[in-house]
């Protein structure tokens, strides 16, 4: 289970194509004990983390997450300054928002009451990618409307499609005038990135385990370009010179 919350964490913010090398301040909203949180924090972002749960939270503190925790219920809204985040991400919590627990909830007000606080609290620009697992057609919509209503533009990126178990759904919200919206991952991306990895029952930190890499290489490089094509950007087809150092010009 950590290990599938730190791969939709780590695609969430590919997501939000955040400016590279430059620590930005985050939401996590549904931030439970924090494991988004630690992918963030491991990424090198600064983060604020909400959660209606208290007992999670409390399983946040023990674990000594870096970031900050702040109980509240987001169907009441969002209580930040406007332009306070650079970003946003939430993992398989706003579904919840749908469901009716009691005589007095309305998941339609609920929802437009979050988005609508999101949405200023976010400097324009920004963006909001929120994973997701609508129960079905018709949930969906009612989130995207409401979304859509609040001054959202963007749509639903589908990660794996065709998979019955590996199938995804992201939100991808902007906060500013809509640009492209990311291509979703298909099965024969994941094979062609598939690679061979020794078995070990030890958990290796995201950072350690990226350090083989050297930076500017051939390996590096082709990383980076086939980051920023699943983030929809237009990027130069590979060939037999990408990475090539050049020799010094006289």
């Amino acid at each position: 289970m950590i290990d599938i919350q730190t791969k939709m964490t780590g695609r969430a913010l590919e997501l939000l194509c955040l400016p590279e090398g430059q620590p930005c301040y985050l939401l996590d909203i549904g931030c439970g004990s924090g494991l988004s949180g630690d992918y963030l924090s491991e990424e090198g972002h600064y983060w604020v983390g909400i959660d209606i749960s208290p007992a999670m939270l409390d399983a946040a503190l023990d674990r000594d997450t870096e970031g900050d925790l702040l109980l509240g219920d987001m169907g009441q809204g969002i209580p930040f300054r406007p332009g306070s985040f650079d970003g946003c991400i939430s993992i398989s919590a706003v579904q919840w928002l749908c469901n009716a627990n009691r005589k007095s909830d309305i998941p339609a007000k609920r929802l437009y009451c979050f988005f609508s606080s999101l949405y200023s609290a976010l400097v324009q620009g920004a963006r909001a990618v929120l994973q997701l697992y609508p129960e079905n057609s018709e949930q969906l919509e009612l989130i995207t409307t409401q979304a859509t209503r609040a001054g959202f533009t963007g749509g639903v990126v589908v990660d794996y499609p065709n998979s019955a178990k590996a199938k995804k759904f992201y939100l991808c919200l902007f906060s500013g005038p809509s640009t492209f919206l990311p291509k979703g991952l298909t099965e024969n991306q994941d094979a062609k990135q598939a690679t061979e990895s020794p078995f070990t029952n030890e958990r290796v930190p995201y950072k350690r385990a990226r350090r083989s890499v050297v930076r500017k290489s051939r390996e590096w490089v082709l990383e980076k370009k086939e980051r920023r094509r699943r983030q929809g950007k237009e990027v130069r087809p590979d060939t037999q010179y990408t990475g090539r150092k050049r020799k010094p010009r006289f």
